[in-house]
């Protein structure tokens, strides 16, 4: 009886973990499934954030590559993706990173034309200091669209400075480290991508198939 017990016990012991195991692993499929299409909607929205859907009809999240050019800043490879209308080439969307934020990283999307000039830019992700550094969000102020419609004329580009240090931008009130780091940023992925505008066009397709 005893032995007979234990092996019902197990049997039951066994369906259970089995029927367990069948639910975490189901729970686990749809929430990935939820979390990937929640994903590729915030990447959309900020692709369409610097870039109007007016410039492009391809689909930008299919259609990149990747960089670990040094003037996009560290942890490398750089997402650069590829905007097309009419099956030619409108602008690219770099993925770069500024190391000299006051806090940190500052990850920063730019998005340049053809023609060189900044379409626009927001920044991603950074840990600066709230109510100081943080100003870089769109949220915070309308710091970010000053780029707007610039282009940089070179890689030493005096334009692009705060204007503490010579340039045409305004630094925030007790936070000029964390401006100064985004301008640079900005000015050195918009001078990589006029310079290597069509190199990069005619590179192989990173992100699957481009439609």
């Amino acid at each position: 009886m005893i032995i007979q017990s234990m092996y019902k016990n197990g049997l039951i012991l066994t369906a259970f973990a089995l029927v367990t195991t069948g639910s975490v692993a189901l729970i686990q499929t749809m929430t990935a499934e939820r979390i990937a299409e929640q994903e590729q909607q915030n990447l959309v929205k900020q692709l369409n954030q610097v870039l109007p859907p007016s410039n492009y009809d391809n689909v930008l999240y299919k259609d990149c590559v990747l960089s670990n050019a040094p003037e996009l800043g560290p942890k490398g490879p750089h997402m650069i993706y590829r905007a097309m209308k009419n099956n030619h080439p409108t602008a690219l969307l770099i993925r770069h990173i500024s190391p000299r934020g006051y806090s940190g990283n500052i990850d920063i999307l730019t998005a340049v034309n053809r023609d060189g000039t900044i379409s626009g830019m927001r920044i991603t992700r950074h840990e600066e200091t709230p109510g100081l550094g943080d100003k870089v969000e769109l949220a915070r102020s309308d710091w970010v669209k000053t780029f707007n419609g610039l282009t940089v004329t070179g890689p030493n580009d005096a334009r692009f400075a705060v204007k503490k240090d010579g340039g045409q931008f305004d630094q925030f009130t007790g936070a000029t480290i964390t401006p100064r780091a985004v301008v640079g940023s900005v000015k050195d992925a918009t001078w990589f991508a006029i310079q290597n505008f069509d190199t990069l066009f005619a590179a192989d397709n990173a992100c699957g198939d481009a439609q």
